[in-house]
């Protein structure tokens, strides 16, 4: 391995098998080497300059001639191209290309994650040059063949934070059949009318395939010119738009929709906060500004109603989880971690994009035009058996069938919601399903029970949406939307990709007939693997970030002691979430107590062999913050004492509730400990027991035993 280095492609042979049935093997051949640049430390030891990489995974420090340092001082962090690969008997050998600054500087964190991730972030002159070209304003050229839409008071509503607005939403009641319903209108930024394929700013897009969200500073797919001006949605400004105009009855169903391009014209820019508070109250503060708009938010709230039924019929599966949001200060610092919280105004907008992106799913398939999907497979049989035994051990009384269906996860998230273990087990529930992907083969979208979905609402920030606008335009005017030949994926995440490749199932029989192996099908199945990887490539370069910023945060309270709870529990410890910061830690197993701990697999929780305790998900503990490591993006627990309920919660026994169990197991503890027992007891305890209770034999008796 000394010859190889993270991301190098190689040829291994399996040369024998551990004790625990695992392959060994060595490298026979190099293939490629990698050409990704490597990010770290400029250092200085006994003369001789290196930089130690910040990914741990090369595992080989690079060295630096003399006259290649590019003027960059010790310490600082350095982008290094190698001009060495390394070998068996000498370390790789590289030269600085570029001086990010010191380790302190406020964004450093996202410069190294960018580059470490191989997160595409300067746009080519091309595509700049070709962004300044654009008019700023729609022009009359441009609203011909569209809907003139600028009097429907169309409104966006997104988060206080929010600079690119790529939906507006409209809704009003209408007569649907012979019942009571509405007319919902959903607009999106007509990004393709300016983003042409094969232009330089569609290769940018592509080779970036979404936006990446970093706190304070986000990388758009799109030049700012666009994302932020002639594609946004502003207030007051005329813009280009794709419209899914829908009819949906009393009961939330869809009864009729129609696609078609128009020109726009925002009437207000609504915050979620705002929008909750009026809904709340009509004659609030919030609700007197907006005077001429309640009418329409409360058509919009009424629909949302009408959906929401409609999701709980389908049995979607809706789990509450808490997501965080991370505020900082201006020299990039964290100031405070803090809890999103999902108002009905949140719920309202996503209920109508999703009932827009199913209406463009169908729209694709009723072409019969191949598309990219958005495809979410129901787990597998070996996540169906795992989360079985775990149902089973916990005692729910409910499980799960051999081809499950959402409703069946829903029906258990909800008989358990008020349960103590609520969260354990919706965290199993979760961890049983498969991630979503981008395919051109339609395999359904598990977690929101639709049987087509795609994703068409935010072509701004990702590519797939931009595609299925490009298709349903190419159906409108009866024509085929010919995807170009696309470039494969590049290094950085073609392992990611073969990866995603391996995970979709195969289609059925008649999708496989459908799309043949031709080279079209194969240019969308590209187009897919591309977009999902880059999807998982901007997830952790954001978790990356995140856990620098967290980990840099910690540093300042080393040493203190804060409550928890336990979020998952591994054969090597526990990971505690604090409730008052939302930040992640691991307890090691070494930190539990003096006891051997074993891990139980189907109920996801570690129990002491002596005393009985338990710690599972949901388990509440005391921790204290022990160790940081801002490089490894690591921070370390000690459990200091446990609070009440230290087994998890709702979990019981043969011999009746948690506290009773604990109770049992602590006095069976101090039982031990005041030499009161024989079985099980410490030996120092047990020996000084039976030395307390036990006479010293006469003289006579020791010489007959003799």
């Amino acid at each position: 391995m000394r010859a190889v280095l993270h991301r190098d492609r190689v040829k291994a042979r399996i040369v024998r098998f551990d004790r625990k049935g695992r392959p060994e093997g060595r490298v026979v051949e190099i293939l490629e080497r990698s050409k990704q640049p490597i990010i770290g430390r400029l250092l200085q030891e006994s003369g001789v300059w290196l930089v130690a990489p910040e990914d741990k995974r090369y595992g080989q420090d690079v060295l630096i001639n003399k006259g290649a340092t590019a003027n960059a001082m010790v310490g600082q962090v350095v982008v290094v191209e190698l001009t060495e690969p390394p070998s068996l008997y000498g370390q790789p050998v590289g030269r600085v290309k570029e001086v990010l600054g010191e380790v302190d500087d406020p964004g450093m964190e996202i410069e190294i994650a960018v580059r470490k991730y191989g997160v595409p972030h300067e746009f080519s002159d091309a595509c700049l040059g070709m962004a300044r070209g654009l008019p700023d304003k729609v022009r009359a050229q441009d609203k011909k063949g569209r809907v003139d839409l600028t009097d429907v008071p169309l409104v966006t509503i997104d988060g206080e934070d929010a600079r690119d607005f790529d939906d507006a939403v409209y809704c009003e009641p209408a007569k649907v059949g012979k019942g009571k319903g509405w007319r919902l209108l959903v607009a999106i930024a007509d990004v393709s009318n300016y983003v042409e394929t094969g232009s330089a700013i569609d290769v940018d897009a592509y080779d970036r395939a979404t936006s990446v969200y970093f706190p304070r500073r986000v990388i758009p797919m799109l030049p700012e010119k666009l994302s932020n001006g002639l594609c946004s949605l502003n207030p007051d400004v005329e813009r280009l738009c794709m419209v899914c105009d829908m009819l949906i009855t009393a009961s939330g169903d869809v009864e009729a929709y129609q696609f078609y391009p128009a020109v726009m014209f925002s009437h207000a820019r609504f915050t979620y906060t705002e929008v909750a508070a009026i809904l709340s109250n009509t004659r609030g503060p919030e609700a007197a500004k907006r005077k001429e708009r309640i009418d329409d938010l409360l058509n919009l709230h009424d629909v949302y109603g009408a959906l929401l039924k409609a999701r709980r019929v389908r049995g979607a599966v809706d789990f509450e989880t808490t997501e965080t949001q991370i505020v900082c200060d201006e020299s990039g610092r964290i100031e405070k971690i803090v809890p999103r919280v999902r108002n009905d105004a949140h719920k309202l907008i996503e209920e109508a994009m999703l009932a827009a992106n199913v209406c463009s799913a169908d729209f694709i398939l009723q072409s019969k035009h191949p598309g990219l999907f958005r495809v979410h497979e129901g787990p597998t049989p070996e996540k169906i058996d795992l989360l079985r035994g775990y149902l089973k051990a916990t005692g729910i009384g409910m499980t799960v069938g051999d081809n499950p269906k959402p409703s069946e996860f829903q029906a258990i998230a909800e008989a358990t919601k008020e349960r103590p273990d609520a969260q354990q087990i919706h965290s199993m529930l979760l961890r049983s399903m498969s991630q979503a992907v981008y395919t051109p083969d339609n395999n359904g979208h598990f977690g929101l029970a639709f049987e087509a979905y795609t994703h068409f609402t935010s072509p701004i920030r990702r590519y797939p949406d931009l595609l299925v606008h490009r298709v349903i335009k190419a159906i409108l005017l009866k024509r085929k939307y010919q995807l170009p030949a696309l470039p494969t994926p590049g290094e950085a995440h073609a392992k990611l990709a073969r990866r995603l490749a391996s995970r979709v199932r195969a289609p059925e029989k008649k999708l496989a007939e459908k799309f043949e192996s031709t080279p079209d099908s194969q240019a969308w199945e590209a187009a897919g693997l591309h977009c999902s990887a880059n999807e998982r490539r901007a997830d952790e370069a954001s978790r990356d970030v995140e856990a620098w910023l967290k980990c840099k945060y910690m540093r300042e309270h080393l040493g203190e002691e804060y409550g928890g709870v336990v979020t998952a529990a591994t054969s090597f410890g526990l990971f505690v979430t604090l409730d008052a910061m939302y930040v992640e830690g691991l307890v090691h197993i070494t930190e539990l107590g003096g006891e051997y701990f074993r891990f139980d697999e189907m109920r996801q929780e570690l129990r002491g062999e002596r005393t009985g305790i338990r710690y599972g998900i949901g388990s509440r503990v005391r921790i204290q913050v022990s160790r940081v490591d801002l490089d490894g993006r690591k921070i370390d627990f000690r459990l200091v004492r446990e609070t009440d309920d230290l087994t998890p919660r709702g979990v019981k026994d043969a011999h009746g509730s948690p506290m009773q169990n604990f109770k049992t197991a602590v006095k069976k503890a101090f039982t031990k400990m005041s030499g009161k027992t024989g079985r099980g007891e410490p030996k120092a305890v047990a020996s000084a027991s039976r030395k307390s209770s036990e006479k010293k034999p006469s003289a006579k008796s020791r010489r007959s035993r003799k």
